[in-house]
């Protein structure tokens, strides 16, 4: 298959039109940016996999390291592999072993992977199993007309809740995962990073319960909405004063809760000091690199806990999930501001990375 360029993006020119080929964006070589491919195989689904044609996907922040092609996405992704991990589709086909669901189901999916067979599948941490595989990163993804998935991992859909939140449920239920981890019902709660998750996350623990909600970020778009969101406050962290501010609003003593959203190091000391002695801190931002910070004044002379959070409970996190979307106590309409059909990829990607847009959307089929 020959390869055409249009300007700086590739894309893949199609030879013939075979019957059971599909439209997909792939990592196409070691470097920047992604290729659409408009003729590559279907996937098969195996005796227990679903085969899913995919209605609407997300562009999270992990994809923007593999379109980026930072450190992180040359060690870990593979050349021609289908990215994308976030969607929303129908349920096209089943594997003969199926015994759970049938053609026609609207659903989305756990994008982690697992035999469940370790000793973190077998005792309620699945998220966490040493041999998880991710779609989108370590196995063929959505960002495509069709995928495929075990049918343990398949999520069916609420039928009230719209295709453009259902396809974005994977970065909710991080939020999610995150906000009830820290356990922040009746308590002040500070939140250093408000991209994508971290507004989730305003109103997610709003939902919860929480006290008052302060947040930080560096673009005041995202400070304004984290105020419209339920923050009492959105500070800019390059003053340090906010801190002084957060503790003195808390009984001179700091936040109970920090969750961490942005994966900057500086975002994480400040955090960490703007956090009350025997706080909890939860920390989803990933972070470019290895990291310094005064761990002994930070953590350990504050007694605090710290928590790392890594993708959704399963499925723990998935019906806390629904749950708060049934009550209609998420405001989530603000965040996704942007939709894109597949063959506008490059915009989406570039709205996103710019900042133009916080959450992104693909739509892919009807």
């Amino acid at each position: 298959m020959a390869t055409l360029t249009s300007g700086k993006y590739p894309v893949q020119d199609p030879i013939s039109s075979r019957a059971h080929s599909m439209r997909a964006l792939i990592k196409h070589h070691a470097g920047p940016h992604l290729a659409f491919v408009p003729d590559r195989s279907r996937p098969i689904p195996g005796p227990r996999d679903v085969l899913i044609r995919v209605k609407k996907a997300g562009i999270c922040g992990t994809d923007r390291h593999i379109w980026e092609w930072d450190a992180w996405a040359a060690g870990r992704i593979p050349v021609g592999i289908v990215t994308g991990h976030e969607f929303v589709g129908v349920i096209e086909e089943v594997g003969s072993a199926v015994t759970k669901y049938a053609p026609g189901l609207r659903v989305s999916a756990e994008g982690h992977v697992t035999a469940w067979t370790d000793y973190n599948s077998r005792t309620g941490n699945a998220h966490i199993a040493s041999d998880t595989k991710i779609i989108g990163i370590d196995r063929d993804g959505c960002f495509a007309d069709y995928v495929v998935v075990p049918e343990d991992n398949v999520w069916p859909v609420h039928p009230t809740i719209p295709d453009r939140i259902a396809a974005v449920l994977d970065p909710l239920g991080n939020a999610v995962h995150t906000v009830m981890a820290a356990g922040v019902s009746a308590r002040s709660v500070l939140i250093t990073g408000t991209g994508i998750i971290g507004l989730m996350a305003v109103t997610v623990a709003k939902a919860a319960g929480a006290g008052r909600i302060f947040a930080t970020d560096i673009d005041p778009r995202r400070r304004e909405l984290a105020r419209r969101l339920g923050a009492v406050e959105a500070f800019d962290p390059r003053d340090d004063a906010w801190i002084r501010e957060v503790r003195s609003a808390c009984r001179g003593e700091g936040a109970d809760v920090l969750l961490e959203m942005s994966g900057a190091e500086p975002a994480l000391s400040q955090g960490l000091s703007a956090l009350r002695n025997g706080g909890t801190a939860a920390l989803l931002g990933l972070f470019r690199g290895p990291i310094t910070f005064d761990i002994n004044s930070l953590v350990i002379f504050k007694g605090c806990s710290v928590l790392g959070i890594n993708g959704r409970k399963m499925f723990e996190t998935w019906y806390q999930m629904e749950e708060l979307l049934l009550s209609g106590r998420l405001e989530l309409d603000d965040i996704i501001t942007h939709e894109f059909d597949l063959q506008d990829f490059v915009k989406a990607h570039e709205t996103m990375i710019s900042g133009e847009g916080i959450k992104v959307v693909l739509n892919i089929g009807d």
